[in-house]
């Protein structure tokens, strides 16, 4: 049975309670990451909007959580689906597949940084001539 307070919020409240816009909701459920549930029926202020419970704000969070992680929406669709069969191992592949697509990028941020590290002081002892941060940003 489910009790009214089980579906208390409008997607502009799920938004809210998931720190999203109500587009990124829509989006969500046009990639089949959040369901869409069926419209009230019935008269009154909020007849015939659709209402959405506790496990909708789980899910969204759990999406945004494994967004910033950095998985992709596919992946995301994939571990929710995980979730569901508690296919730990399969989960741990995916985590550990990430950690190295961050370690590479980490190391390729890193590499930037000390680049861009490198010309700037190139540029703070120059004292005429083209900038060598300009310089190596037109590739020539």
């Amino acid at each position: 049975m489910i009790r009214s307070q089980d579906m208390a919020f409008t997607i502009a409240k799920l938004a809210d309670a998931g720190g999203v816009g109500v587009e990124t909701i829509r989006f969500y459920q046009r990639r089949g990451l959040l369901d869409v549930p069926k419209r009230n029926s019935g008269d009154g202020p909020t007849g015939g909007a659709r209402r959405y419970g506790q496990d909708d704000v789980r899910r969204l969070r759990f999406i945004r959580s494994a967004k910033t992680a950095g998985f992709t929406l596919e992946e995301i669709a994939e571990l929710l689906r995980l979730d569901a069969a508690n296919d730990r191992a399969r989960a741990r592949d995916l985590a550990s597949a990430r950690i190295l697509a961050l370690d590479a990028k980490i190391a390729e941020l890193q590499a930037a940084r000390a680049s861009l590290s490198r010309l700037s002081k190139a540029c703070a002892r120059q004292q005429g001539g083209p900038c060598p941060i300009l310089d190596a940003f037109a590739g020539d």
